[in-house]
């Protein structure tokens, strides 16, 4: 992630005196420094006053508001902006949702800057951002761009926070914070927001919970028992969690041995010993845990420990396991690029170039910013 600083393309500017913009009589303070958006073709040096368009005003402040938050007029730039286009929340909104679904990471991020910088208060703004740091954070993930999913995760985690200390409460901000701990091995935390959730809804009719609130009760439930009846919350397995993903290995397996001494049937134990196993070459033995994992209830219905336990397969040269293995991944999860991409290698490990293609150039079309799938494309076409 080599991130561009977007105020490099704003600078400010003092009005002259009864300064007005011919499309609309702005309420404008000579006094404070305007931002204002350069055009592709201006530079600063030769800025011409009487081309100045309301549009540059509006782009350089979302620009500020998004990435300038210590800016002491923040306030006043709220007001004009506001001034300029009085719906203009509900159109970044609309615009940030929409860019987020169409993985248009760069400008849904800043548009949702932009938006929490125009109301910092609004607590429903502040969840959605988390929401959007999630989603950009296990894209990178799913593009095996660890570092950069990690440092979203980050992002996304202190906007939950900021979300959960609302007043009032906002129930959906503590299911969903309650899936991020979930997928970050934090169970305790998991378990604590799900059962806040529950009982933020808990006098709710299911009327008023609607069809969505009444699926989220029942997801929230079924979570709080799996990590109770799994002992999920055990210091152990968090342990173990925190020394694998941050290239401890050796200890992390140390700490999840001794989880599953205790707690031989809890298919995620499995799963991360043979994740533990597989990040330092121990192919067979993260093999045998990945297996061990499918044997427990639950295990077998997830796609993420195929999709491991083919990586192992391929590498101790049971190509034909693998291949079955991925596909029934792929079963389970039609849009997986890391599943696809597995294909891909599969099928180049035994010599078939043509159908490694294929895979790559479908990784490409779910996800085209997939960096791994078009380099490895590049490379077959060197090869021709």
């Amino acid at each position: 992630m080599n991130p561009v600083n977007p105020l490099e393309t704003v600078y400010f500017i003092k009005l002259p005196e009864n300064f007005t913009l011919s499309t609309k009589a702005l309420q404008l303070d000579p006094n404070i420094l305007l931002p204002v958006q350069k055009k592709d073709s201006a530079d600063a040096g030769n800025f011409n006053m009487e081309e100045l368009t309301q549009e540059q005003i509006l782009a350089g402040i979302l620009a500020v508001l998004a990435y300038d938050k210590e800016n002491k007029n923040l306030p006043y730039y709220r007001k004009l902006i506001m001034e300029m286009r009085p719906n203009i929340k509900k159109e970044l909104q609309e615009a940030a949702i929409l860019k987020t679904r169409n993985e248009d990471w760069d400008l849904a991020e800043e548009i949702w800057q932009s938006l929490h910088g125009l109301d910092p208060e609004n607590k429903a703004v502040i969840l959605n951002t988390a929401l959007f740091f999630d989603q950009r954070a296990e894209s990178y993930r799913r593009n095996s761009l660890y570092d950069d999913a990690d440092a979203y995760d980050s992002y996304a985690l202190s906007y939950y926070k900021d979300a959960l200390d609302s007043d009032p409460e906002i129930p959906d901000a503590f299911f969903y914070a309650g899936y991020f701990y979930a997928k970050k091995r934090n169970y305790a935390e998991a378990k604590n927001c799900f059962e806040n959730y529950i009982a933020l809804t808990t006098g709710l009719t299911d009327e008023e919970l609607g069809e969505n609130g009444l699926d989220r009760k029942a997801e929230a439930e079924t979570m709080i028992e799996k990590i109770t009846n799994r002992n999920l919350e055990d210091e152990h397995f968090k342990a173990a969690y925190e020394y694998i993903s941050t290239g401890q290995e050796e200890k992390g397996l140390d700490e999840i041995r001794q989880f599953l001494q205790r707690n031989p049937a809890v298919w995620n134990a499995w799963f991360m010993l043979g994740w533990g196993l597989r990040r330092i070459g121990r192919f067979a033995d993260a093999k045998m845990a990945f297996e061990k994992a499918r044997e427990c209830e639950g295990g077998d219905e997830n796609a993420d420990t195929l999709n491991e336990l083919a990586i192992c397969q391929m590498e101790t040269g049971d190509l034909d396991g693998a291949k079955e293995s991925l596909i029934q991944a792929l079963n389970m999860n039609p849009d997986s690029t890391k599943v696809i991409s597995n294909l891909g290698y599969l099928f180049l490990k035994q010599g078939n170039e043509a159908e490694a293609r294929k895979y790559f150039m479908t990784v490409l079309e779910i996800d085209p910013e997939d960096k791994i799938a078009r380099m490895e494309l590049e490379n077959l076409s060197r090869e021709i």
